[in-house]
């Protein structure tokens, strides 16, 4: 498992605070169905970009307070920091070749 669990209490030490490599956070809940289809997609490019991408999950439900400082409005939501700030986003259900696209951008 090479993703980080996000949270209230890590969010500023993993993701504001990381420098020297992007960071994608993929925003999700356990009832949000699409979130559980897309959950191994982020798990398996975790592995893959191990190294080059830092990518995170942030459970929406226990962490409320993130997610509304975020403006997090629709789940699943992958969102993309760059030297500690949000440079994109990208919400709803992605294949893994749009992800990847996506993460390319900022790598």
């Amino acid at each position: 498992m090479s993703y980080i669990e996000i949270s209230s209490d890590n969010f500023a030490t993993e993701v504001t605070s990381e420098k020297e490599l992007p960071v994608l956070v993929d925003f999700w809940a356990p009832w949000c169905q699409p979130c559980m289809m897309l959950g191994p997609v982020i798990e398996e490019l975790a592995d893959e970009l191990d190294g080059v991408v830092k990518v995170g999950k942030l459970n929406c439900d226990e962490n409320g307070d993130i997610a509304m400082v975020m403006g997090i409005m629709s789940i699943p939501c992958m969102v993309m920091f760059r030297d500690g700030h949000e440079v994109d986003r990208l919400v709803g259900l992605h294949s893994k070749d749009e992800i990847i696209e996506f993460i390319e951008k900022y790598k």
